[in-house]
């Protein structure tokens, strides 16, 4: 389920960088040029390339250097993350350093004017040796083919995927992917213009790394479900670089229920060969399907399962669009929970050792969730209604995700593309 970062309260704010090296200018999230915003701003705060952490500050029209000036004291009082067992950070690989080919897979569906913007951050990515392939998931219009061969025409390779669901359109992204290393992102998310750069040297720096995630935070927090979804459950997972493998399973037996913890798929790659090993994505989990998700939570496990590590990577920075309305965040927040009960059976049917495992620390896991939820719900008054309905979806949907799993897997027997029920 989604973990929490400490951080400011989230509030209706305009989001914006602060870069403490050059303190000039404040910049939109994956965007270049600067703004000079009035009212609420959380900035998200850069030390020598790398984020350290958020602050608030309240601009007054007409008065951007105040402003910056607030941000600045703020950041001050942010403590630098502690890396000594972690991965190093990076800011991109040397200028010597071999240079794999990165296959960035940007999988979507009848969102076209929502991908323009991922485009054309991913476009703007520095690392020179990365191609880029749109996978068209189950089209209702020619939209989205014609954005990319009229917008990107000699930068983006459009492909579609006649079977609906994420997992079939990532596994068509793979099947294509000519890279090394295979780096997904989301049609709603702005990537950071070195989030590739961090990807790539973070794998340089471990042949044993498998799987590499990264920061992801809020793009815009502009109205209340977007507020509400950042106070239930951050996408983010803080500031310091970690690893998790099996070799280290015994300092952290939960490490294959959580995986969560990891990261998401918004933000993640895999060295190829590793990804294709297991066989890419379930297709009985993730986005159109009846499990809802859990694809990217299942190849997290798989990496681990193979041997190999997963590295979290704060400088591989993408930013989230969250859901606008109250509507899409119910619907999401009961899909996350459909989607982590679905992983659970899905890890279990692919590796049955882990029931015993699963069945003797499910309950004290399933109590120290809600009590992180009762103590989060106490910190939240103005929005405690809302959190506790939201928490009740999510565990009622991780209640339906072993069940959804089930008519997942029913429904795409002898399933061939064009097919789906």
């Amino acid at each position: 389920m989604s973990d929490r970062t400490a951080g400011p309260a989230p509030a209706l704010a305009r989001i914006v960088e602060l870069d403490l090296d050059e303190p000039s200018g404040l910049r939109p999230p994956g965007a270049a040029g600067t703004v000079e915003p009035a009212g609420p701003v959380l900035a998200l705060v850069r030390s020598q390339g790398h984020p350290i952490g958020l602050v608030m500050g309240n601009g007054a029209a007409g008065d951007p250097a105040g402003l910056r000036r607030a941000l600045v004291e703020a950041a001050r009082e942010l403590p630098l993350p502690d890396r000594p067992d972690g991965p190093a950070p990076v800011s991109g690989p040397p200028a010597t350093a071999r240079r794999p080919l990165v296959s960035v897979i940007v999988c979507t569906r009848d969102r076209t004017e929502m991908l323009r913007r991922s485009l054309d951050s991913v476009v703007r990515t520095v690392y020179p040796e990365a191609e880029i392939i749109v996978v068209d998931n189950a089209p209702t219009s020619d939209a989205t083919e014609q954005l990319v061969r009229t917008r990107y025409p000699d930068r983006i390779r459009y492909v579609r995927e006649p079977v609906p669901g994420l997992s079939w359109a990532r596994n068509r992204g793979l099947a294509e992917a000519r890279g090394e290393i295979c780096a997904f992102t989301d049609d709603d998310a702005i990537a950071d213009p070195h989030w590739v750069d961090a990807v790539v040297e973070t794998f340089a720096q471990d042949e044993a790394v498998g799987c590499v995630t990264g920061l992801v935070l809020a793009a815009e927090l502009e109205t209340e479900a977007q507020v509400l979804l950042e106070q239930y459950g951050s996408s983010a997972r803080g500031y310091a670089a970690r690893s998790w493998s099996l070799r280290d399973s015994a300092d952290d037996p939960l490490v294959q229920f959580s995986v969560g913890r990891f990261g998401c798929g918004a933000n993640m790659a895999f060295r190829t060969d590793v990804l294709r090993g297991f066989g890419g994505f379930d297709t009985a989990t993730g986005a159109g399907t009846p499990a809802r998700g859990g694809e990217d939570l299942l190849a997290f496990l798989h990496v681990l399962s193979s041997g190999r590590t997963v590295t979290y990577q704060p400088d591989a920075i993408v930013w989230h669009r969250h859901r606008r309305t109250m509507d899409a965040l119910t619907t999401q927040v009961f899909n996350f929970g459909v989607g982590y009960g679905a992983f659970l059976a899905a890890a279990v049917s692919r590796e049955p050792g882990l029931l015993v495992e699963l069945v003797r620390r499910l309950p004290r896991g399933v109590w120290n969730w809600q009590a992180a939820r009762r103590r989060h719900v106490r910190s939240a008054p103005s929005a405690r209604t809302v959190q506790r309905r939201l928490g009740h979806l999510e565990f009622g949907g991780l209640l339906c995700g072993p069940f959804a799993y089930l008519v997942s897997l029913w429904k795409q027997r002898g399933l061939q593309p064009g097919e789906w029920p």
